[in-house]
């Protein structure tokens, strides 16, 4: 499926991007440690938060085929920059997954990870390290 967004320079470091389907928009910003004000998400951030959200996404999916209870799983990710040169160097972070499931069932979610597209397009020097609560 082809997807639009447009992006437009708004002035002062700022990029607001207009989702194509449904004009939703969103802000992003220079982040402090790049000379910028950090006012919101960075370009950068929204990977973070593109990975965390597929993840979810996915794992969500693969829950509801399989009956398992998945409302309130939490994922806190945390993008790591490296500086030569300047990109995302590694994503840490956990996923808290509800209680009472069976470790065939965490195994399963947890193999959400590999599977999201986000990840999976990631430059292979990008490290993912998440741990399972």
């Amino acid at each position: 499926m082809e997807f639009k967004i447009q992006a437009v320079y708004a002035g002062d470091g700022q990029v607001e991007l207009v989702h194509g389907l449904t004009g939703t928009r969103i802000m992003t910003d220079l982040p402090l440690d790049n000379g910028g004000k950090g006012r919101c998400f960075s370009p950068t951030d929204l990977a973070a938060a593109a990975l965390a959200s597929c993840v979810l996404t996915i794992m969500a999916k693969v829950a509801a085929r399989d009956g398992i209870r998945f409302e309130g799983t939490t994922f806190e990710i945390e993008k790591h920059m490296s500086e030569s040169p300047r990109r995302i160097g590694r994503f840490t972070g956990w996923v808290k997954l509800p209680e009472g499931l069976t470790e065939k069932q965490r195994a399963k979610l947890a193999a959400c990870v590999d599977a999201c597209p986000v990840g999976r397009s990631l430059h292979p020097d990008v490290k993912l390290d998440f741990k399972f609560l």
